[in-house]
Parts: C-alpha cells; structure tokens; sequence
C-alpha cells in the first residue's frame, strides 16, 4: 500500500521530537564502513560474473573530424580480441543529472580531445588494452574549432537575466564600491573510484553493474540511448567510491560495456582509466565573474551586481550556475545580474560538487572582503549588516536562516576577535593572516518512495534505489526508520542501489538524505497508525521503544503486536508549494588562518573552522564528515585545483592525480565543524535540509582573504598559486 505526501505547507507537529529510541541526530557510524575498510564491498567493476571479457575505450586525438580507426582489422586480429566496436549509439559526453534521457550520441565526428570514440574488448584486460593502445584513430576533413572562452561565441541565459533598480545609479552614488572581475578554473570531480560498468544480458534484460548516483534517471538514460524499454533494464550501484556530480549522468563506459555484451553475448566489464576519467567525464566550467557592490559610509550595500561567463559544448544546455547564491545571500535594492554560456571544444561541462556556489559564492565572499576593507570594518560586521530581512528580490520570508547565529557562533569557536595585529603576524619567514567568509546553498525536496517492512520477527527493513556515495545513507535511513519504530540501529537493514527497488531522489544536489529520508518517515508513519488501529488507540499515543510498544499503560513486545503478520508501506513524498512559498536555503561561516612564505609565495592553512545551519542534523558524524570533505574541497580550490587545457587544442594536459593537485594529508590542518541547532518546517516533515555541499560554498574565499591579509596580495584569478602570490610580494 502506498502512503502519497505532498510537501504543500509547513510541518509543524515536528513529530521526530515525540519519538524515543535517540537515533535521529546522534553521531552513529556507518554500518557499511567495515565492509569499506577492509576491502569487502563490491564496487562496480569487482564483481566476479561468470564468463565475463572486457573493454578498454579509444580516445579521440582532436576535437574536429570524421573519426577513422586506420587499422581496425589489423587490431580485431590481435591476440584475445573480440571486437573492435565504433557503434552509432556510443555516447559523446556523459548525460547531465536528471537528465532522465540519452546524451548526445555518435561516435562519427570528434567534438573534443579525449572524446571516447570506439571500445576494444578481448579475453583480458591486459589484452584489450594492449589492443586499444595499438588502435590508430585518424581525424578527416577537420577543422579549427574555439577552445579559449574569451574568444568563443557566447549565448546570453535570458532565463538568468535580472535588472532590479538601478544599478549604474547605485554604483555612482556609493560612499565606497567594489568593481572587480574574478577568474576560475575548470575542476574536476577525481572520485577515487574511476567510471566502472559491467553490462550482462539475459535475453532481452539488461544488468549493468555500475557506479552512478542517481539509478531512477539513470535507467532511463541507458535505456533511451540503446533503444530499448526502461523495464528491460536493472541498475546495481550498492556501493559507489565517490562521485562528486561526476556520475549524475550516464557516462560513455556504460553504454559501451552494454552494447559490447549484447554482441559478444557475453558479460563486459569496462572500467574508464584515470588519463579517461579526466578527459571525457564532466568539468566544472571555468568562470570569468566580475562583482560589483555599492554601499554607504556605514556598509550597507544599495547595490549588488554579478554578471559571469561560463562554457559548455555545443548542443549542452547545462552553464554553471554561478548567480544561484547571489539571488538572496546579501541585501542591496539595486540589482543586476546575467549569465552567457560560452560555446567550446572542450569536455563536457556538468555538476561538480556544489554547482553555481563552489565558485559563485567564493568569488562574491572576496569582493565582500574588499569591501570591508574599504569601509573600514570587520568583515563579519560588514556581513551582519548586510543580511536580508526577506528575499531581496521576491521579498519572499526565509523558511528558516541562522546566518547571523553561524557568523557569530563561528567567529568566537575560532577566535576571530582575539586574532593578533598586524604587527605580531610574521613567524620568522612567514606572514600569518586570517580571513573569513559566509557560505550559502540553495535547498530543495525532490521526489522520491521507500518501501519499509516491519517484519513478523520486530525487524524492519528499508528499500530503495537510493545510492550511498559515502554520504552516510546507510546509516541515515536505518536511523530514521529505526527512531520512527522504536527499534535498535542493528535491527533495522537497510537496502540500497537496486533499480528493481522503489525509486527515489538521488545522490545530488544536498537532497539525497531529506528526499529519501522523509520517503522512509512516510512509510513508518502509515506503520505505525496501522500498529494504533490494531490496538485501537491514537497513533500519537504509542511509543515505541526497544522493540517494544507502549500505550494505555501497557508495554507489549512488537512481535505480540503483530503476531506474526509483517506491514509494509511504501512512502512517496512529492515536493509542493512550500518549494515556492518562501525561500529555502542553508547557512553558514568559514574562519580561516593561513601563512605565507615571504620568499617563495607558498601558502599553508593552518587552521580552519566552519559553522553551518542546515535544518536538523539527522547524523552528526555524517554530517560532520560532509562539512570537512567540502572544507578540504575549498583548500584545493584555493591553492591548488586547476584542469590544465592545452590553448592550441582545448586537451586536458594534467589528466592524472600527480598533476590534478587535489589536496593531500599535508595540505590539510586540523578542520573543526560547528552544527547549529535547527529545524525547517518548510523543508520536510524531517525539518532537514541539505548539508552534502554545503560545507565547499565559499570556503576557498576564507583562505584567499586570510591570504591578502598576511600579505597586501590580493589573488583574484585562482587558484592562488605561488607564482601569482609571490608577484605582489
């Protein structure tokens, strides 16, 4: 039986606070982390299935031409293969997330270098590729394509487009103002575990084996780009070794596994090589921003502008959206905003972690720090006199901000006011500096259903096709389920990465655990009332506990209750018109404190502390551990992150994790993490919102600022390398 709830107004009751087993909130471990640890989980391309051969991918050498294998017969000859397939169905760049349909497909023409083109497959790995490596991939009748954003055609995002006032007037009459433009690079998501997919068929069924973050859209994706049924098709993603955004969509490796299995009528396993990953996933578009801020003798802004180019290839309709933070964060009656997209031969641009605010909020959190320093205040005054009382353009309410209280709170858990002066920051050769900055995330409940069974022996068990990205889902939902049941965390089992399973959210965009967190409190809700109607009393007058009911001053052990019977009940929550009503977002602050060596530029964090407001905290360990993999994500945006394109072709020329410098142990200081008390009716009957992002929003700004203030350097192209730090030395 399915219980259908449509989030159309504000949950009250808060009915998780009336429960009694303590699991909600409390910081439980991960009950698959030992799996994890000791190299038991399977991941996508470990399973052993009988039979099967694999497939290593061909890449393209340039971004334009007919693509021509030269020497396709001689490899098909070679020893152990067992095709070389170029097939019209192969994908061009992975799918967007939620695109629920086929990318662009074809393999005939070459839009980028490093476009996955053709798959060899053979007895063995080494074999095929031995093979792909031996395939010569020859380009006919090219030509130059634009792979520098500042000189490609540029399409204007009408649909981003705001003028509100009169900014021009604003900036004009300002008592202190900012106008700066600021650079970032392409990112890459560098999941640890690469793209992996193994494709069998049993007749006209498919099961593909893979690493992907939303099965739902993800079945149809694969489906739509072969052809055939979604019902034809099962997706096993159990355990996933990161994803970052870079596995929302469907990637190359999966249709090509698929499509070599139906040939060869054998199970294929094709697992993207790092150099690949890097070359034909998904990038962050580069940003060029330019920020502009109008404010009186005291701070307070009049005016704020954010006008951004970003890039994608032709025929993507993803562009960063890099104004999403700017619509809300700060006031400023005078608004104006715009977005163009870029037309580039280079790869796919999609989501990296934290889409639009990553970089969006860092850049607008250094124009903030330049203008504190201008006015002359402390840049978290200057913040607090800038917070909204509503929306500043829809003057919507905030369904719940605790911005100032995460200023504050973060400023005195670091130590802001104590921090030394000027004069008492060099340690012998290094220049020691501070800085700070706000950070901000859209929110949002996406559809999605869990079926939950309450099972004749006091178990329960939670199914869905929600993924575990490392995110703490497991533990997530066995929490919710086992606090709405009154059951131990190790009597709850918990299912998950299954398409034959009920679908639901998703692993993106912050909503993973509050989408399908409230589809499992649907469900436990619809079990419990139908554990009162057996004992004929209110279903808000039971208490669960310990695997034990109590009600009309008695206790029955659950397994009485149900003597022998099982309930299940499938939850399907929907998003209403709380999505609309008002404005959700999460909040919070970075402090950070940096030294700069005066001679060679090198920078080092030394500490850094992040407060942060996102609704209720249903694990505080997860959540915990989501905010130090964003604040470490930010260090790497800060100081090291950068895809390097060759300028002559748009190649990826540091396709690996020696040159992709993603920050190491020694990179990182000792992070603490604050999570304020708070609860969002508007958001989910669980009063949560998103935290999996959250945490990388404006993080790299805290330690650009810091940078600036042990030095008089200010970076505005980033990353802030030492080159670009010694220079102003």
């Amino acid at each position: 039986m399915t219980e259908h709830f449509k989030m159309d107004a504000p949950a009250t009751d808060r009915r998780l606070d009336d429960m009694a087993q303590g699991l909600v909130g409390a910081p439980l471990d991960r009950p698959e982390g030992p799996l994890k640890v000791t190299g038991t989980a399977t991941y996508a391309n470990e399973w052993q299935v009988e039979g099967m051969v694999h497939g290593v991918m061909v890449r393209a050498p340039g971004n334009s031409g007919r693509v021509v294998l030269s020497n396709r017969n001689d490899v098909a000859k070679m020893p152990g293969v067992l095709s070389v397939i170029q097939d019209d169905r192969l994908l061009r760049n992975p799918a967007q997330g939620t695109a629920n349909k086929a990318p662009i497909q074809g393999p005939q023409q070459a839009a980028y270098l490093g476009q996955l083109v053709a798959v060899v497959v053979a007895e063995t790995f080494e074999q095929a590729r031995h093979a792909a490596q031996s395939l010569m991939v020859r380009l006919e009748d090219g030509e130059v394509r634009p792979v520098d954003p500042a000189t490609a055609a540029v399409e204007p995002q009408d649909d981003q487009t705001l003028d509100q006032g009169d900014l021009d007037a604003a900036m004009k009459d300002a008592t202190h103002s900012v106008d700066e433009v600021y650079t970032t690079p392409s990112h890459s998501s560098s999941p640890m575990e690469p793209h992996a997919s193994i494709a069998s068929w049993e007749g006209d069924d498919l099961t593909l084996r893979g690493s992907y973050q939303m099965l739902k859209y993800n079945r149809n994706e694969l489906a739509d780009s072969l052809g055939i049924h979604p019902d034809r098709v099962r997706i096993l993603s159990p355990y996933v070794g990161g994803g970052f955004g870079s596995k929302l969509g469907l990637a190359p490796e999966a249709v090509a596994a698929a499509i070599a299995a139906q040939e060869l009528g054998r199970p294929v396993s094709v697992a993207l090589q790092r150099p690949q990953v890097y070359e034909a996933t998904m990038r962050r578009s580069e940003t060029r921003q330019r920020i502009r801020l109008a404010a009186d003798a005291d701070g307070r802004l009049s005016g704020f502008g954010h006008d951004a180019r970003v890039s994608n290839l032709p025929g993507e309709v993803f562009a960063e959206p890099v104004l999403q933070a700017s619509h809300f964060l700060y006031a400023g009656k005078n608004r104006q905003m715009s977005l163009d997209l870029a037309r580039l031969h280079r790869l796919c641009a999609g989501s990296v972690r934290a889409p639009g605010e990553a970089v969006g909020v860092t850049v607008v959190e250094n124009a903030m720090d330049e203008l504190a320093q201008k006015v002359g205040i402390d840049p978290v005054e200057l913040r607090l006199r800038n917070i909204p009382e509503t929306d500043p353009e829809s003057g919507k309410e905030f369904s719940s901000r605790r911005f100032r209280e995460a200023l504050e709170s973060g400023a005195r858990a670091f130590g802001w006011a104590d921090r030394p002066g000027l004069k008492e920051r060099r340690e012998g050769e290094w220049l020691v500096g501070y800085g700070m900055a706000s950070a901000a995330r859209i929110n949002a409940l996406m559809e999605s259903q869990a079926r939950v069974t309450l099972q004749p022996d006091g178990r329960a068990r939670v199914e869905t096709d929600m993924t575990d990205i490392g995110t703490g889902t497991y533990a997530i939902l066995g929490q919710i389920a086992g606090e709405m049941l009154g059951l131990p965390r190790d009597r709850v089992d918990v299912v998950l990465g299954d398409t034959t399973l009920p679908p639901a959210a998703g692993s993106g965009g912050s909503w993973g655990a509050s989408s399908s967190g409230t589809s499992v409190y649907v469900a436990c809700q619809a079990i419990r009332r139908q554990l009162a109607d057996r004992l004929d009393v209110d279903e808000k007058d039971l208490l669960l506990k310990d695997g034990r009911v109590t009600f009309d001053n008695q206790t029955k052990a659950l397994g009485d209750v149900l003597q022998g019977d099982e309930i299940a009940k499938l939850g399907h929550v929907e998003p209403g018109d709380t999505s609309t009503a008002v404005r959700q977002a999460t909040f919070g602050a970075y402090f950070a404190e940096v030294a700069v060596h005066a001679a060679s530029g090198e920078t080092r964090v030394r500490r850094m502390h992040g407060s942060f407001a996102a609704g209720r905290i249903l694990n505080a360990k997860t959540a915990r551990s989501q905010c130090l993999g964003g604040m470490t994500f930010g260090i790497g945006i800060a100081l090291t992150e950068e895809i390097a394109f060759d300028p002559r072709d748009g190649h990826v020329a540091n396709h690996n994790l020696a040159e992709y410098h993603i920050p190491v142990n020694a990179d990182v200081p000792q992070l603490t993490v604050e999570l304020l008390e708070e609860r969002d009716d508007w958001a989910s009957p669980l009063q949560a919102k998103g935290i999996g992002e959250l945490g990388i929003c404006g993080a790299a700004a805290a330690i650009t600022n810091a940078i600036y203030n042990a030095t008089g350097v200010r970076v505005r192209d980033y990353p802030a390398t030492l080159d670009k730090v010694i220079a102003g030395l």
